[in-house]
């Protein structure tokens, strides 16, 4: 279902001057390499987080943007490699000059309270620009601050954390590490419950490097293919709780019913609705990445506080024609086959891939693939600064094609996942219109379809037919 506001939320801030915070103690100067995974074009961009954290009595007289400054200050000393700055090497080889030079941080007070955000809090937010502001030219791959930090009062005693870092330095997991780290220095620890481990060359290609796979995710487009970003673009959420998801699986066949994951199934879902929104060619090829964290995979194990990127982008590929003319349970099955292909030898096969062919492959400026990363499990919301965790927490919007999960909840307090999507406006509300047709509430027999010109939800009543069962599509409702 869209979550949507019926009164857009207005309120000012004002911010203290950007400022530079380094380690508080003195760090090595050295030249770190990032791995062949980590420097791929396709992860040379910045990813917004926010956090939501309520008044606690019992810090009372405490500022949180000093305890988070100060603890972030401490714990640079040991990820001193945030504090850095990267460099381009030979041959395009992304490097770390761990110069000591910082991190960008900013205090903030807005005049708003945490209640004003509503009790179901989901991206994109309000007045976001506001919450981490965009610090001129900070967003540049080389020589610039690889995070950017706001924290921001509310007035209720509330507040907002809010981060943005490179993507080339670590994955999700990797982040939460450091942040983790912040967060236990803020309440009084000295040194890190895990330590930070670089070693980098653990993701490198072989020697000599081999392809051995067909990594689709990676394939050269055709010149007509539309590319990212185009104009008019809209974000958009969308929540989808315990009743939805199991009425989407209710769709799916027998085989598919019970070892079928909530992830697998609502890609599928937002895959198809996306598809038909963006109106292409139906002979042009789509394709659907998902994040995959490879960290299980690996025998030996990585070493514990590894916090580079150890993920890959495994993609299902397939026609318009053939996405849009399939059941549901077809879509189902490509993401499944796209997951199973997660492995460390994959992992080495992509860092093949990129040193043979100079990390130029940027699948995320195609508007054709959709990239689906799963934030739900990596424990955002567990990092407690002192005053408890966070009410909300995750990415703050989609990143062009890419589009996390997100848990959130509902107006009404249910527990369930929201995925934010980006689109042109006239995309996007073909999009809502799909998801709209599969949300109402009615039992759909075969006179029905007259009425009905949703292509998904004709697939979705002929899969179901074919299985004999009966069709319950929820209704919409506005605001979770």
């Amino acid at each position: 279902m869209a979550i949507a506001s019926s009164i857009p939320l207005v309120f000012s801030v004002q911010r203290c001057k950007p400022e530079l915070v380094a380690p508080t103690k003195p760090t090595p100067h050295e030249h770190k390499l990032l791995s062949d995974i980590d420097d791929q074009a396709a992860l040379r961009f910045q990813v917004p987080f926010i956090q939501f954290y309520e008044y606690n009595p019992s810090m009372q007289g405490k500022d949180p943007a000093e305890v988070i400054r100060e603890a972030l200050a401490n714990a640079l000393v040991f990820y001193y490699p945030f504090a850095g700055r990267l460099r381009e090497g030979p041959n395009g080889k992304l490097i770390v000059d761990c110069t000591g030079e910082g991190v960008m941080f900013i205090k903030a007070d807005a005049d708003v309270t945490l209640e004003q955000f509503g009790n179901a809090l989901h991206p994109p937010f309000p007045c976001f620009d506001e919450l981490l502001y965009d610090v001129p030219d900070s967003e540049r791959m080389l020589n610039c601050p690889l995070l950017l930090i706001q924290v921001t009062r509310l007035k209720c005693g509330s507040f907002i954390f809010a981060i943005r870092f490179n993507h080339v330095i670590c994955d999700g997991i990797g982040l939460k590490q450091f942040m983790s780290t912040i967060s236990e220095m803020a309440r009084g620890a000295t040194s890190c419950f895990i330590s930070p481990i670089w070693e980098r060359h653990l993701l490198d290609a072989g020697d000599p490097p081999r392809v051995i796979f067909y990594h689709h995710e990676y394939d050269e487009v055709e010149p007509t293919a539309i590319s990212w970003p185009l104009d008019n673009l809209v974000q958009r959420s969308f929540f989808f709780g315990p009743v939805e998801v199991s009425t989407l699986r209710s769709l799916l066949p027998l085989h598919l019913c019970h070892c079928t994951t909530k992830f697998e199934l609502l890609t599928a879902c937002l895959w198809r609705c996306r598809t038909i929104a963006l109106n292409l060619n139906p002979n042009e090829k789509v394709r659907m990445l998902c994040t995959g964290n490879l960290r299980s995979k690996f025998n030996p194990s990585l070493p514990l506080g590894y916090y580079g990127n150890v993920i890959v982008f495994p993609a299902a590929i397939t026609t318009v024609r053939n996405l849009l003319h399939n059941p549901l349970g077809y879509t189902v099955e490509l993401v499944k086959q796209a997951k199973a292909s997660m492995t460390k030898e994959y992992a080495k096969s992509v860092a093949a891939l990129m040193v043979l062919r100079a990390k130029q492959l940027n699948f995320t400026k195609i508007v054709g693939s959709f990239v689906v990363s799963d934030l739900t499990k990596i424990g955002f919301e567990d990092i407690d600064f002192g005053w408890g965790k966070a009410v909300f927490a995750g990415a703050a919007k989609a990143v062009g094609v890419i589009s996390f999960f997100v848990s959130t909840k509902s107006t009404k307090g249910e527990v369930g996942t929201s995925v934010p999507i980006c689109l042109p406006a006239p995309a996007m509300e073909r999009f809502e219109k799909e998801l709209d047709n599969i949300n109402l509430i009615f039992i759909l027999h075969p006179h029905n379809l007259d009425c009905m010109d949703c292509s998904l939800a004709v697939h979705m009543l002929h899969a179901c037919q074919l299985q004999h069962h009966p069709v319950q599509v929820l209704s919409r409702t506005t605001g979770g």
